[in-house]
């Protein structure tokens, strides 16, 4: 029986990709500091404990796996990323985690590792017009991201790169766009727009209104969990390492995500627009690279995982009154 490890097991991609692995046959080890928050793990033997430890990660490590997916940061969506009062935290928790894994693989001889980076990472001057972001992957240099964040995830990204060429790690890197979908962050300052959006539109009365940052403008795309969790899988069997982007390229404004989720409630309201942390004018997923290395682009179209998460997060803000 194959085994997997997957470093931020307690996560929102982490919980869904032990499921994954699960699904396949795999013998699962999750790791994190907590349990997933809404469903219990399926993981075959989860570890509570801090990555940042390094006495952890070798107990987390100690034997020979053949994937390890590593999910594990410091991170949340505009509301916590972009406010600056984070920004050390950030840095040093992030990077911490990623020196002890690829140390402890190293010295136990693991090699199949996949790495979770994000767009964030790329040159805040290609994504200053919404309706044109170059986000190709030879975008990433001269490198300036917005964020600390994103600086942290382009050290991280040329570790592991260099864990793979001084000491043979078979290190895969993705760089992630907006993943959203069920059994995430929906309330607690973490929640990234689709989340928010959709707790803002079902805890609103029908002729109400919701709240959106900034005037709207911007541009995203956003990528269902499920169709992540398949490219990601793609990516760590092959025998290319990237960077590459795992995203969707169905840009929307956040006024259109927001009058698509309004949509889906059925109800009227009306959106306002207030003063907020943005983050970039503009960003897709290109998708040329991953379709041409791997044969693969998503299928789901936006609006559908849309309606999978909205109705999630209803029933979680309804709970959440009946508990109050």
């Amino acid at each position: 029986m194959k085994k997997a490890l997957v470093c931020g097991a307690g996560g929102f991609i982490g919980s869904h990709m032990v499921k994954r692995l699960k699904r396949e046959g795999l013998w699962v080890r999750g790791i994190d500091l907590k349990y997933p928050r809404y469903t219990e793990t399926e993981a075959d033997d989860f570890l509570i404990g801090d990555l940042r430890d390094p006495h952890v990660c070798r107990s987390a490590i100690d034997q020979r796996f053949d994937e390890i997916y590593q999910f594990a940061a410091d991170m949340g969506g505009a509301g916590f990323v972009f406010v600056g009062i984070h920004d050390a935290d950030i840095m040093h928790n992030s990077a911490t985690i990623n020196l002890n894994v690829l140390d402890a693989c190293r010295k136990r001889n693991n090699k199949r590792i996949f790495y979770s980076s994000s767009a964030c990472m790329y040159p805040e001057f290609n994504q200053l017009d919404p309706d044109n972001p170059n986000c190709a992957e030879d975008s990433a240099y001269p490198a300036q991201p917005d964020s600390e964040y994103g600086w942290e995830k382009l050290f991280s990204e040329r570790l592991y790169l260099a864990f793979a060429r001084n000491h043979g790690i078979e290190a895969r890197v993705a760089r992630y766009h907006n993943i959203f979908g069920p059994e995430g962050s929906w309330f607690d300052g973490r929640e990234k727009a689709p989340a928010a959006l959709c707790r803002k539109v079902a805890s609103a009365k029908d002729g109400g209104e919701i709240e959106i940052w900034g005037d709207g403008k911007q541009t995203r795309s956003f990528m269902y969990v499920d169709e992540c969790l398949e490219a990601t899988c793609r990516l760590t069997r092959s025998d290319w390492i990237g960077p590459v982007n795992i995203g969707s390229d169905e840009m929307v404004t956040i006024n259109q995500l927001a009058e698509m989720i309004i949509g889906i409630s059925g109800k009227k309201i009306a959106i306002k627009h207030i003063d907020g942390p943005l983050g970039v004018r503009g960003r897709n997923s290109d998708n040329r690279l991953i379709e041409h290395k791997l044969g693969w682009r998503p299928s789901k179209p936006l609006i559908e995982g849309l309606r999978t998460t909205y109705e999630w997060v209803s029933q979680q803000v309804a709970a959440n009154k009946k508990d109050d």
